[in-house]
């Protein structure tokens, strides 16, 4: 559904309709203010998935055919052969240049306001973890000493190489994640001190094992570094649940705890409204 990037269906296909989800009570697939383009042959985005949206799709079409509904008021129940319980209300609108220009705004601001998560490494595990963080409201730069390493990850990443790497510790934005998995214990330990001394961030992480955690913990008590340090590093990465250490698995596994960490800090969903006007 998102092959296309949004500038690039509303250029393909001029002649849509924009779904918006108004009103999402009880439990649904989705949050109030989630939109998707219907065009005769295409879509973009989602509302949910499920028979609702099928609904909804069908009511598009019907109304680039000059039928259809405004809007639809949607129980998610046994009538539709749904289960989840809630009840969302949708508006149609067809789209206009101004109601693209919206739609576009909407999204570049949504991006800027993605958490930045910055990867120390890009091994095996931060090769995986990129990839994994790529499709999820993150953004994502990966810092690296070695030109090779960074030659095969995502296009949408954030690339730096320098010869050091705990510098760029102070470039994180407040509120980023600091992930530090770099081929040299010793450069992790650096970067983690510089990380941990900065109490804006919102997640430090270091891949390693227990005994790398106590390994550390040592280090920076020599270094001159406080108590009130240490708990806030996460180490290792991904928890201690599932004992998997491939890269992938990893990855995913961190990737959740990331999102859990920023579940908090999601925007309201009135600022995810597409204006009405």
């Amino acid at each position: 559904m998102r092959d296309l990037t949004l500038p690039a269906f509303i250029t393909a296909h001029s002649k849509s309709i924009l779904i918006e989800l108004r009103e999402a009570k009880g439990s649904t697939p989705r949050e109030a203010g989630t939109f998707m383009l219907v065009a005769t042959t295409a879509i973009w985005g989602t509302i949910g998935g499920g028979q609702f949206e099928y609904m909804a799709i069908d009511n598009a079409r019907a109304m680039l055919s000059g039928g259809g509904e405004a809007v639809m008021n949607i129980p998610l129940g046994p009538e539709i052969g749904q289960c989840c319980g809630g009840h969302t209300r949708l508006a149609f609108r067809p789209l206009t240049p101004e109601l693209a220009e919206m739609l576009e705004r909407r999204l570049r601001d949504e991006e800027d306001d993605r958490p930045a998560v910055t990867l120390f490494g890009s091994g095996h595990v931060g090769q995986a973890l990129a990839r994994a963080l790529v499709p999820l409201p993150f953004a994502v730069t990966v810092v690296e000493t070695r030109a090779e390493a960074l030659e095969d990850l995502p296009a949408e990443t954030q690339k730096h190489l320098t010869a050091m790497p705990e510098a760029f510790v102070e470039k994180i934005p407040a509120g980023g994640a600091a992930i530090i998995l770099t081929h040299d214990h010793a450069l992790d330990f650096l970067i983690a001190q510089r990380a941990l001394a900065r109490t804006d961030l919102a997640y430090v992480g270091m891949i390693g094992s227990r005994t790398k955690r106590a390994t550390f913990a040592n280090w920076l008590k020599r270094e001159g570094g406080g108590d009130e340090l240490l708990p806030r590093l996460v180490l290792p990465i991904g928890g201690t649940a599932v004992r998997d250490k491939r890269p992938a698995v990893i990855a995913a596994l961190v990737a959740a705890e990331l999102l859990e960490i920023y579940a908090a800090r999601q925007e309201q969903p009135s600022k995810r409204q597409v204006p009405t006007t």
